[in-house]
């Protein structure tokens, strides 16, 4: 696969990309052992949610793979997010500390305070995760820290908030955040993240590009579906336009008339997307399985024929890779993340919104295409592993602590 991290003379060489499960550990031992030795062993993540937050998503999940990780390799670890229903303030998770403390607007005010007082004790170095709205760090903490950003928000703004919020978002992200990170670390999970980031004016020499893992129990297995099947996997929120792949699906109906489709996941759109599929009567044909657990969706993933998004944003596409694991497909709309996360033609197939219906069946269809494609995204996503991830961010970190050109 491309390699993606651009450092310094802004040529690719990321060796995390593909390398093998041990070389990725040792080098992560070796950073988080090189940083304890510089007095960097209690690291602050920021971030808006934590992974058993009802509304979890992939950065929660990605947060996790990670931060397990480094306590495994000594680190003290502390992830600092905002309160959850359900959940106690604070809990121990994978070797690693969680507080959640504030709503999902005033956990930004409280953090900032908390860290400036020093409620929750010393620490050596920060890492932010930044989902649109950003702690300021570079502002006020003087210690080593990276940012970590997902992707940018851009259109997601109107379908978040509503007219003037939404203005004052995007104003936010493209304005007024870039010239308070753009001279620190920053890394992100795709290529064209990075690139979205280098529109804005981040320094490209300070922009790190990581892959996103994928765990490994995501493999090929069992039988395929008798019948066409397409699975779509997220939150039901806007952004991901599940209306759109409704009717996309709807449409593919009309040349593949036995095919199904399985949305995972549960949001805000839940009752409207019903209510959509009543009228195109999908009664028979679309299923809402919900929140399920990894092993049911494992089971989803190798049954079904293709994976389908149709999101208007994305910083990678995790349930793309996730199937693709399991030598499923993908029918994906063209955006920046998916490219990343899916290689048009050769792993699945990209087609603008319009068009996505006619990808459906093209992959459908013509079961020579899908049979390669499938094959070949089975073989990319193995060369895709947390071990990877984790130690590629933490490289980033170590760069910022204790590296030649690091900020700390």
């Amino acid at each position: 696969m491309v390699s993606t991290d651009r450092v310094g003379d802004g040529v690719s060489s990321d060796p995390m990309s593909a390398a093998p499960h041990d070389a990725a550990l040792d080098r992560l031992q070796r950073d988080a052992d090189d940083l304890v030795a510089h007095g960097v062993r209690r690291v602050h993540v920021l971030a808006w949610r934590d992974l058993d937050d009802p509304d979890a998503g992939g950065s929660e999940v990605h947060a996790d793979e990670c931060e397990r990780r480094w306590a495994e390799a000594g680190l003290e670890i502390v992830h600092r997010t905002s309160a959850a229903a359900g959940q106690p303030a604070t809990a121990d998770r994978n070797g690693y500390r969680v507080v959640r403390r504030g709503s999902r607007y005033s956990v930004f005010p409280r953090t900032i305070a908390s860290e400036l007082m020093g409620r929750m004790g010393r620490y050596d170095a920060l890492i932010e995760v930044m989902n649109g709205v950003p702690f300021f760090s570079p502002v006020w903490c003087r210690r080593p820290r990276i940012l970590f950003l997902h992707h940018v928000h851009g259109p997601m703004w109107d379908q978040i908030l509503p007219g003037p919020l939404a203005a004052f978002g995007r104003a936010l992200e493209a304005r007024i955040a870039p010239p308070v990170y753009r001279r620190g670390w920053t890394a992100t999970p795709s290529e064209a993240t990075r690139e979205e980031l280098l529109e804005l004016g981040f320094h490209p020499d300070r922009v790190v590009a990581i892959p996103n893992g994928t765990d490994p129990r995501f493999s090929p297995g069992g039988e395929k579906t008798a019948h066409p099947s397409i699975v779509a996997v997220a939150r039901l929120a806007p952004v991901k336009r599940f209306g759109l792949l409704l009717d996309a699906v709807s449409a593919a109906r009309d040349e593949v008339p036995d095919l199904t489709l399985t949305i995972v996941g549960d949001g805000p759109e839940r009752a409207a997307l019903a209510e959509q599929a009543a009228r195109l009567g999908g009664g028979a044909w679309v299923e809402f399985a919900g929140r399920i657990d990894h092993e049911e969706l494992v089971g989803v993933y190798r049954r079904s024929w293709i994976v389908a998004s149709a999101s208007l944003a994305e910083g990678w596409g995790l349930s793309l890779t996730e199937a693709g694991g399991c030598g499923t497909p993908a029918v994906a709309t063209d955006i920046r993340g998916h490219r990343s996360s899916v290689v048009d033609g050769e792993t699945g197939l990209l087609a603008a919104p319009d068009d996505l219906g006619d990808a459906i069946v093209r992959a459908l269809t013509d079961h020579g295409l899908r049979a390669r494609l499938g094959d070949a995204a089975e073989r990319r996503v193995r060369s895709m592993t947390w071990d990877a991830t984790a130690a590629g961010v933490l490289s980033v970190l170590h760069r910022a602590a204790v590296g030649p050109d690091g900020d700390g």
